[in-house]
């Protein structure tokens, strides 16, 4: 007998195969071979139920207009369609009893699907309406009071909010020549407001940003539910069509007037009690898991953000759909499973029948929301966890995506903002392609021989990743030509690192011992996340710009649409398959060789290249075999981690850091990131402090020595020497405190070239250069001081008579780099002048100074 005919007894609180329920319909109760191993099921599957499809998107798009329209479009609007909704209804109900009055009318078929259809219509309007008046009156209500005028004019008043959200660090940012420290921001509720002696109570959502200072570390404390009065300065939002109606900015420790809910303390001391137990962990498994676990990101740095958004894992790093359905895991066995109400798990070895295993389920669904806060990306996550409750509760698979649009309406009339929320969309689509394309996907691989796992898992992430791409390149201008493959390898360790994590949790309040044991099992399979996703950013191709916006995001779309048949055709050809998988690697590993004979960059012979860092500096001084000098790191290690990796460097023997201010080091950690670096050498002056502690820690952490460079010193590489020509050995002997003049300038020898390196000296620091070394030879490449800045020393500039000037430069940047008087110097004494807001990176290349070439990324200078 086979395993689709084979006879099963029934289960506790299950009817056996064939019995009919209410309603005189089978239940479906799809044991067949998924539960044997079997690919396929015995019987064809039926086709999705679409009905409530049209609803959830007008739902959705109503919502999303009504929260930015005029208020007497938006009730003309929700007026219109819940009349004509009604009105269809009407007609609708009136056809049905016409239709059951007579026995056999002509027609009727005909008839009943008309009325199908006029019912669809009528539930869509009616959907549409709701959903613009409640985001109507959503919208007018947030916009009510003294706020947002108060905002228009950048007012100050007192006010009294609560916290509907957790305080968390900003992302440092590079002002100028220095890093401003974090700030703290938070998502809050303004309930009263104080402006010249009157009062008004509102209820306004708002984002409070808190200047860093000596009670960064309280306001971090801090938990949702509490309340709190604080005088603040009101700016606008810098989004139009943004849930919050202003954002307040406010400094000083918080002043609580309410302490938070009992339940919000408990969940905030089990989320304190995890990041206690991971506390050992290494640096970035320390920082993932409690992610993983209930969305604490507050140990993520920024480089390990972008790491996860480069490969497309950043919704592992945010609570997500797949973090509670591995906790249904455990209850109601895998999920695949679980859409054919097979019995696994532990409901089904404490033998819980269906309804008590949903109801179960449903319990631990809230637990989940509380501890993980009921902000949207939570509740995303809770609606769709409870899509595979329904699954086990009905044994239906066809309801799974009426369940995904019934849980996006209601979440939207619920929270109308959600409808303009990217990471909502994200969710919602992800979901509905696992549920609508990863089947077939699933099994048109199969069909080919692909191993049933391995099939539904290339299919979920493929369904994805082909789904969501346009909408992410309408936010990011950027394909990740990575993610399928860096999600399967994440995948494999999700799941472990979930369940410790929550083992971890639930232990931590009973025994810190055993929560500690948890999190170190837990850490390895979260820092192997981490490791992928760091890796797979690294690739040289790991992603492709790509137009942004609404059109990018349509052009992507089309062209998806355009490839997605051919890709079905090559399916069926293992040669073709095979090429693509070649192309694929080709165009994300990007050999150096293949790489520069498509695009010429960067040059075999290159002896020197000025990276392209925006507003800052970075300098690479080839020293052979995948070697090379480094002078300055920028102002984002993004941008230089990728130009040395364009360039191959992988080994840097000494890094050279010219001076302390944030252009120039704080893109240290993309310099650090996968490389060897010998030793870090910079000046004696350590201004500013807060950059040089900065470069301290992290050379701490990597285990680099620090050196300070001294006039005099002389140092070899092959054929690469140079000579440090400042600073003086003593910080007394600078000019004055300014860092810019404590910038060390070398002069370099790069095989035949003579390359002289000024840092960012000021005039009065370079006419003492000259005065200390007045036989400077003429040289061949001048990296110009200051970014090319208005304040340079003539002199200087007759003695060095370059035959280049580079000037490294960022685009629209605020101090007018490089000044028009110096770029007109330069070329006054015979300089040709390439700059990296307008050229991109700058490789020199030739053995002697006859043969000096400049190449750009892209084209011959």
């Amino acid at each position: 007998m086979s395993t689709a005919t084979r006879p099963r007894a029934p289960e506790p609180g299950r009817r056996p195969p064939g019995d009919v329920g209410r309603g005189g319909h089978p239940e479906a109760n799809e044991h067949g071979p998924h539960a044997t191993g079997e690919p396929h099921d015995a019987r064809p599957e039926a086709p999705a139920d679409l009905r409530l499809v049209a609803p959830a998107l007008a739902t959705w798009l109503a919502a999303a207009v009504a929260l930015t329209a005029p208020a007497g479009a938006v009730a003309l609007a929700t007026a219109g369609c819940v009349t004509a909704g009604l009105v269809l209804c009407l007609l609708r109900v009136r056809g049905g009893r016409a239709g059951r009055s007579g026995a056999a009318v002509p027609g009727r078929f005909a008839a009943g699907a008309r009325g199908g259809v006029c019912g669809l219509v009528a539930a869509t309007l009616l959907c549409a309406g709701a959903a613009a008046g409640v985001a109507g009156l959503d919208a007018a209500g947030s916009r009510r009071g003294p706020l947002p005028a108060l905002a228009a004019r950048h007012g100050r008043a007192t006010v009294e909010l609560t916290l509907t959200g957790d305080p968390r660090r900003g992302r440092p940012r590079v002002l100028g020549t220095s890093q401003a420290p974090p700030s703290v921001v938070v998502e809050a509720e303004v309930d009263r407001v104080t402006e010249d002696g009157r009062t008004t109570a509102v209820r306004t959502p708002v984002l409070l940003v808190v200047d860093s200072g000596p009670s960064t570390d309280r306001w971090l404390r801090l938990l949702p539910s509490t309340r709190l009065t604080s005088a603040v300065r009101v700016a606008p939002v810098t989004e139009p069509g943004d849930r919050t109606a202003a954002v307040l900015r406010a400094t000083g420790p918080p002043k609580v007037t309410r302490p938070p809910t009992a339940v919000q303390r408990v969940a905030g001391a089990l989320r304190a009690d995890l990041r206690t137990a991971t506390d050992q962990l290494p640096q970035d498994a320390r920082a993932l898991l409690p992610g993983l676990v209930v969305g604490d990101t507050s140990r993520v740095t920024p480089e390990l953000q972008d790491a996860f958004e480069a490969t497309d894992l950043a919704h592992i790093l945010a609570v997500s759909g797949s973090n509670l359905t591995i906790l249904l895991a455990l209850l109601i066995g895998p999920p695949a499973l679980a859409t054919r109400a097979e019995r696994k798990g532990v409901a089904a070895r404490l033998g819980l029948p269906l309804r008590a295993t949903a109801v179960l389920g449903g319990l631990l669904t809230v637990g989940f929301v509380v501890l993980c806060r009921p902000e949207p990306s939570v509740l995303r996550a809770a609606a769709c966890g409870l899509i595979t409750l329904l699954a086990i509760g009905t044994g239906r698979r066809r309801a799974l995506l009426p369940a995904l649009a019934a849980a996006v309406t209601a979440l939207v009339l619920y929270d109308p903002w959600l409808a303009r929320s990217y990471g909502f969309a994200l969710s919602a689509l992800a979901t509905a392609a696992l549920l609508v394309v990863a089947p077939g996907w699933r099994e048109a691989l199969v069909r080919r021989r692909v191993p049933h796992h391995l099939a539904e898992a290339l299919a979920a992430a493929a369904a994805a990743q082909v789904c969501c791409a346009p909408l992410v390149v309408v936010i990011a201008a950027h394909v990740s030509l990575v993610a399928i493959p860096c999600n399967l390898l994440a995948e494999l360790a999700v799941a472990p690192a979930t369940v410790l994590g929550f083992g971890a949790l639930a232990a931590a309040p009973l025994s810190m011992g055993a929560a500690k044991a948890l999190a170190w099992l837990a850490g390895w399979p979260a820092g192997w996340v981490a490791a992928v996703a760091r890796r797979g950013a690294e690739l040289p191709g790991a992603g492709v710009d790509w137009p942004g916006g609404w059109v990018g995001g349509l052009s992507l779309a089309a062209v998806t649409c355009a490839v997605l048949p051919l890709a079905r055709g090559a399916l069926r050809r293992p040669w073709a398959c095979g090429a693509l998988v070649v192309l694929l690697v080709v165009a994300v590993a990007r050999p150096a060789p293949l790489t520069r004979l498509t695009t010429g960059w960067p040059p075999r012979d290159w002896r020197l290249a000025a990276c392209d860092v925006g507003q800052g500096d970075a300098l690479v001084l080839n020293a052979g075999a995948g070697s090379a000098v480094v002078v300055d790191a920028g102002p984002d290690p993004a941008a230089v981690g990728g130009c040395l990796r364009d360039l191959g460097v992988d080994a840097i023997p000494l890094l050279v850091l010219t001076h302390y201010h944030a252009d120039h080091v704080s893109g240290l950690p993309g310099v650090l990131s996968g490389r060897r670096v010998g030793a870090i050498e910079t000046t004696g002056l350590e201004l500013p402090a807060r950059e040089a502690a900065f470069v301290r820690r992290l050379a701490g952490a990597a285990h680099v020595p620090l050196l300070r460079a001294v006039a005099g010193e002389r140092r070899r590489i092959g054929d690469l020497s140079w000579q440090v020509l400042w600073p003086p050995a003593s910080v007394d002997e600078l000019p004055g405190d300014d860092p810019n003049d404590a910038s060390v300038a070398m002069l370099v020898r790069a095989g035949g070239l003579t390359v002289i390196l000024l840092g960012d000296l000021e005039p009065d620091a370079q006419r003492e250069l000259l005065a200390r070394d007045p036989g400077l030879p003429e040289v061949d490449v001048l990296k110009v001081a200051h970014h090319g800045s208005a304040y340079q020393d003539p002199d200087l500039l007759r003695r060095l008579r370059p035959r280049l000037a580079l000037i490294s430069v960022g685009a629209g940047n605020t101090y007018g780099h490089p000044a028009p008087r110096t770029v007109t110097a330069l070329r006054a004494e015979g300089a040709v002048v390439l700059r990296t807001d307008t050229d991109g990176p700058i490789a020199v290349t030739g053995d002697r100074p006859e043969d000096l070439r400049v190449i750009t990324e892209g084209r011959n200078a």
